[in-house]
C-alpha cells in the first residue's frame, strides 16, 4: 500500500499543472505539503486547503536559499521528500534563441535544481535519508524541434540524477526522476493548439492520447514512498509509449 503520511515534502513549481496535481495526490495520501513558486497567491480549493506555500523566485540564487529556509521552518526543520517540479520552455528556433532565454532556461530547469537538491540531502543526510525527485522529459532522449535550451536542460537533468545518486544513495537518499512526455498542461498550450504539430503527436503517441498532469503524479507518489526505497538513479518516462517505439 502506498503511504506518505506525515512525510514532509517541499514542491517546487506546484502552483499549477504537474507539481499541482502532484502536489494535491500527496496531500489526499497524508503528506504535508509546501509549495516554492513565484506566484503571488496559490489558489486554494476543498481538497488543497492545508497546501502550505512560500513565494520565491528560483532564479535568483539568494531567494532560493530564503525560500528553501522558509519551507523547511513550515516543516518543522525537516524534510522528507523534495520535488523538483519548476521549470520553463519557451519555443522557437535555435537561430533566434537568446542569451537571457538560453540562460534563463538553463538556470531554473538545472542550477536551481542542483541547488535545491543540495540544500535538501544535507538535511537528509543527517537524519537517515531521504527522496529527491526531479522532472526531466522525454526530450531527455531526444532533441525535439524549436526546444534547443529545454532539451538541453532536460538531457542535464538526466546526468545530474544519475551522478546525485551514485553519491548520495549510501547515506540513503534515493534520487530518480521522471520524464513527462506529450502533456496536456498549460506549458504546452501552443503545442496542442498547434494545427500541424499537435495531430502528429497523437500519432507518435502509442497509447493515442496526450497524457496528463495526474498521470505523472501518480508516479511521482509511488517514488516519494516507502515502496521505491530501492529504487535510486531511475528515469521513469511516463510517456503512453513515445520512448519505447
Amino acid at each position: 500500500m502506498v503511504d506518505v503520511s506525515n512525510k514532509r515534502i517541499i514542491i517546487t513549481g506546484g502552483a499549477q499543472g504537474i507539481g499541482r496535481a502532484t502536489a494535491e495526490l500527496l496531500l489526499k495520501y497524508g503528506a504535508k505539503i509546501v509549495i516554492i513558486d513565484i506566484v503571488d497567491e496559490l489558489a486554494y480549493s476543498d481538497t488543497a486547503k492545508d497546501l502550505l506555500y512560500v513565494k520565491a523566485n528560483l532564479l535568483a540564487e539568494q531567494e532560493l536559499i530564503t525560500g528553501f529556509n522558509q519551507a523547511i521552518e513550515l516543516l518543522d526543520d525537516k524534510i522528507d521528500v523534495l520535488i523538483n517540479s519548476a521549470g520553463i520552455i519557451k519555443r522557437g528556433p535555435a537561430f533566434e534563441l537568446t542569451n537571457e532565454n538560453w540562460h534563463n532556461t538553463l538556470q531554473l530547469n538545472v542550477v536551481s535544481v542542483f541547488a535545491l537538491s543540495q540544500l535538501a540531502a544535507n538535511l537528509m543526510k543527517d537524519n537517515g535519508g531521504g527522496k529527491i525527485i526531479n522532472f526531466g522529459s522525454i526530450l531527455s532522449n531526444f532533441g525535439g524541434f524549436n526546444a534547443a535550451a529545454y532539451s538541453t536542460s532536460k538531457g542535464a537533468i538526466t546526468q545530474l540524477t544519475k551522478s546525485l545518486s551514485n553519491e548520495w544513495a549510501q547515506y540513503g537518499i534515493q534520487v530518480n526522476a521522471v520524464a513527462p512526455g506529450y502533456m496536456q498542461t498549460q506549458m504546452n498550450n501552443d503545442l496542442m493548439n498547434d494545427p500541424v504539430r499537435a495531430p502528429q503527436v497523437v500519432a507518435r503517441i502509442p497509447a493515442q492520447r496526450w497524457g496528463t498532469a495526474e498521470d505523472v503524479a501518480k508516479v511521482v507518489l509511488f517514488l516519494s514512498s516507502e515502496l521505491s526505497d530501492y529504487v535510486t538513479g531511475t528515469i521513469i518516462p511516463v510517456d503512453g509509449g513515445v520512448l519505447g517505439r
